[in-house]
C-alpha cells in the first residue's frame, strides 16, 4: 500500500486519551525547558539585546515558531526580517541571524548561517545538536535536548517528529522575549501599538 495515499478511515479516541496525552505533552516540555541552560539562553539575549538589525531564518514548524518570535521582537521595537519575504534586505555586519534547525544540519538554514557569517553578521542558533554545522557557525547557542525529527525510537519523547524541539522552542522564545520586555521601561499598551493594524 502506498503510504502517501490518502485513505478513508473512521478514528476514535476518548477522553481520557485526551487527558493523558495533554500531561504527556506538558511533562515532555517542563522537563526539557529545565534542561536548557540559562547562561546559554541569557547569552543568545544578550546578542537580540544589542543594536541592529534582526534576521529570522528556520524550516519547517521550527520557521513557523521563529516567525512568532519575530512579531514579539517587532513589538518591542527591534526592526526584524524574516529570511525569503520580498522585502528582506541584505544581512550585513552589526545584524543579527537567530536561526533554529533540530539537527542542525536544515540545509536552508545552515546556508543562512554561512551568508550571515560572510557579511560579517553574528548568529544565533537554536538546536539540539551542540556538534552540528549550524553550531559551529553560532556565536550564540543554546542546546534544547529535546529528540531530533528523524529520531523515531528516542526514549527522549514520545511525540512525533521534532514535536518537543518545537515546542520547547516556543516557550524559549517566549521567555526571551519575556526577559528583554522587563528590562524595559514601556507598558503593553505601548507594545500594542506596533501591532499590525493591516490585518
Amino acid at each position: 500500500m502506498n503510504p502517501t495515499a490518502s485513505a478513508t478511515r473512521t478514528v476514535y479516541t476518548t477522553a481520557g486519551e485526551i487527558i493523558r496525552n495533554l500531561s504527556l505533552v506538558r511533562d515532555e516540555i517542563a522537563d526539557t525547558a529545565a534542561k536548557i541552560d540559562a547562561q546559554e539562553m541569557a547569552g543568545l539575549a544578550g546578542h537580540l539585546g544589542q543594536s541592529g538589525r534582526v534576521f529570522i531564518a528556520g524550516a519547517g514548524r521550527s520557521g513557523l515558531v521563529l516567525r512568532m518570535a519575530a512579531m514579539r521582537l517587532m513589538h518591542l521595537g527591534m526592526t526584524v526580517h524574516v529570511a525569503g519575504d520580498t522585502t528582506t534586505p541584505a544581512i550585513s555586519s552589526g545584524d543579527l541571524l537567530l536561526v533554529a534547525s533540530g539537527s542542525g544540519t536544515t540545509s536552508g538554514v545552515v546556508k543562512s548561517a554561512e551568508t550571515a557569517a560572510k557579511a560579517g553578521a553574528r548568529i544565533a542558533a537554536f538546536t539540539t545538536n551542540p556538534d552540528s554545522p549550524l553550531a559551529g557557525l553560532a556565536d550564540a547557542l543554546v542546546i534544547i535536548p529535546a529528540a531530533q525529527k528523524t529520531d523515531h525510537g528516542s526514549s527522549v519523547s514520545r511525540q512525533y517528529s521534532g514535536s518537543l524541539f518545537e515546542q520547547v522552542l516556543f516557550l524559549a522564545t517566549e521567555a526571551i522575549f519575556q526577559s528583554l520586555w522587563d528590562n524595559t521601561d514601556e507598558p503593553a499598551e505601548q507594545l500594542w501599538l506596533r501591532h499590525a493594524n493591516l490585518e
